[in-house]
């Protein structure tokens, strides 16, 4: 049996920049917060179409679940609450500590 359809948001990363952005209604943004939340699946399959043939811009766009708190979208796994948190090559962490496993 089909499992039902979770909200979803569309992901990529920048071509030039490399971080993580999110489809909006009207373009990009590197906020979670701003991103279109899908509900329904016909339109998520387009819209993920319709970024992954904006080449010049993105590349990796894939479909995010997500779960909406207080109306705002939020992750709803942990790969994709690290990627919403940044790049993870600052130093911070063991990284700041120096010390290397």
């Amino acid at each position: 049996m089909p499992r039902e359809f979770t909200p979803k948001v569309v992901t990529a990363n920048d071509l030039l920049r490399g971080d993580v952005i999110y489809q909006t209604a009207t373009g990009w943004s590197r906020s979670l917060a701003d991103a279109e939340v899908l509900t329904d699946e016909a339109v998520a399959g387009l819209r993920e179409i319709d970024a992954s043939q904006q080449t010049d811009h993105v590349v990796g766009v894939y479909l995010a679940d997500v779960k909406l708190v207080d109306g705002t979208p939020e992750p709803d796994h942990f790969r994709e609450d690290f990627r919403a948190r940044g790049p993870s090559n600052y130093a911070h962490g063991k990284q700041e500590a120096g010390t290397h496993v």
